[in-house]
């Protein structure tokens, strides 16, 4: 029988951070003089109480979690947080219906970006805060998993991490809780940098500290209903683009370039790969309406590269609505949605490297067909490429494809046209944020979906966060029977 007590020790711990996460909007209404500081203070004693009774109650149980308390490990966990993290939304002067809370919420903890709000410029300071603030501890919850968890679990090829890094690991730190701290610490320097540089940038201090959360965690929600094209700044557009890049980046390499190893960061193949394709994306895009549109060059490279950017590595910013710059640039939008950013990184969807075993794997049949007595071996980071692993990767693209075409056609039972239902659950799946369209697109937002709409794509967005695999397997009753 699966024992629970080392999962419900672990949450119980994760519920007493987040209820203390909850003071800091509590103090942001005080300081505004907001009357929600009430809502924050009732939610963070509710969320530490419970989780410090969880945590204390289950002192005594085993500190290693074998393969099966891991799986409902994370699972659980992100459920939960969106679960207590909706509080504050559901009474707090918005009125909020509970779906509506759950959906913010979710979107929120998974970086995902989609909004049910409206007058956001508006909005109680706390709320604001509070919602950068989700978004922000489920970038550095990611992460951590990424490197700790989702290897051991095999998840979609995830263990190539193990195979390849395990020699690299230990020359970071000696000790896995020292590297998820050390990956914490560096986690947080790079925000306080991208909020001073939005600072000095023109933005006010309140909204540099919220937006800088929102960008490294590749997030998306901003505090203004025009999103970063409220600003309409050129220098504010290059410091977010900066660190959504930097936030799309494996942070364990970060750790290794500070300490003497700079050249790694460069010469891991899905950081070329993932500019080539940005740049790619960039270029074709900005020469597009260079040509059809007349728009001056550094105008086009401006908007074009900030919302490639934005929606490629599923921050989900917007800075102009490009639903009105035609029908190739929704096309390419749609497609860079799904690419997302490396493993390891705050960044969602397929992932880079999933991208390169694929192109590798084609390439040796490819090659295997021209040469059938040649002996071709699909290579990552220039080391052999396990058969497990691509195995993994193609059950990985098979599952995430089919849940995406799924949730789209559910979507359209609830009476959603084509491009919201398709967009809807690519950008539920992708953990992008904003979809395409009058509705949902970046002039829109997800507020006037029907309830259930909404529920299905929490779903997809918890799926798209946790690999699809982590999810899908909890619903195996082999795992229940172990």
């Amino acid at each position: 029988m699966l024992d629970a007590r080392p999962v419900l020790h672990v949450i119980g711990l994760l519920l007493a951070t987040l209820g203390l996460a909850m003071l800091v909007p509590a103090l942001v209404d005080i300081a505004s003089d907001n009357r929600d500081w009430q809502v924050f203070a009732a939610s963070s004693a509710t969320t530490l109480l419970i989780g410090l009774g969880l945590h204390l109650s289950t002192r005594g149980a085993p500190q290693e979690l074998d393969l099966r308390q891991a799986f409902l490990l994370t699972t659980l966990a992100w459920v939960t947080i969106a679960v207590f993290g909706a509080l504050p939304f559901i009474y707090a002067e918005m009125d909020l219906s509970i779906t509506d809370a759950l959906f913010e919420s979710m979107s929120g903890i998974t970086t995902t970006g989609s909004t049910v709000l409206t007058g956001l410029d508006t909005a109680p300071p706390g709320i604001l805060i509070w919602r950068s603030l989700l978004q922000w501890l489920g970038g550095i919850g990611i992460i951590v998993m990424a490197v700790a968890v989702m290897p051991m679990l095999q998840v979609g090829g995830m263990q190539l991490f193990r195979i390849e890094s395990s020699d690299n690991s230990e020359k970071i730190l000696p000790r896995a809780a020292q590297i998820a701290g050390a990956l914490a610490l560096l986690y947080l320097v790079i925000t306080l940098i991208c909020s001073i540089s939005l600072w000095f940038a023109g933005m006010s201090a309140f909204d540099a500290v919220a937006h800088a959360m929102t960008s490294v965690a590749t997030g998306g929600y901003s505090t203004s209903d025009g999103s970063i094209g409220n600003f309409d700044s050129a220098s504010i557009d290059v410091i977010v683009t900066l660190f959504m890049v930097l936030g799309s980046l494996p942070f364990a390499l970060y750790l290794q370039a500070l300490r003497g190893r700079p050249l790694l960061l460069w010469q891991d193949g899905q950081v070329r790969w993932f500019f080539v394709l940005a740049l790619l994306s960039i270029g074709i895009l900005a020469a597009w309406r260079i040509v059809t549109t007349d728009t001056e060059v550094l105008e086009a490279l401006r908007f074009t590269s900030f919302n490639i950017v934005s929606i490629m590595t599923g921050t989900g910013y917007s800075s102009a609505d490009y639903n009105s710059w035609g029908g190739f640039a929704i096309g390419l939008f749609f497609m860079v949605m799904f690419i997302g950013g490396c493993a390891g990184s705050t960044s969602c969807g397929v992932k880079i490297f999933r991208v390169q075993v694929l192109v590798e794997t084609a390439r040796c049949q490819v090659q295997k067909l021209l040469q059938p007595h040649g002996v071709f071996t699909p290579e990552f980071n220039h080391k052999p490429i396990p058969p497990a692993v691509r195995d993994a990767v193609m059950n990985f693209f098979f599952l995430f494809f089919g849940c995406f075409i799924t949730l789209a056609v559910i979507l359209s039972a609830f009476g959603l046209d084509f491009i919201t239902a398709a967009s809807g659950a690519g950008t539920a799946i992708a953990n992008v944020g904003p979809g395409l369209g009058d509705i949902i697109g970046p002039a829109g937002h997800f507020g006037t979906l029907p309830d259930g709409a909404k529920w299905f794509l929490m779903i997809g967005m918890l799926l798209g966060r946790l690999e699809i695999i982590g999810v899908l397997v909890l619903l195996s009753p082999t795992f229940w029977r172990g």
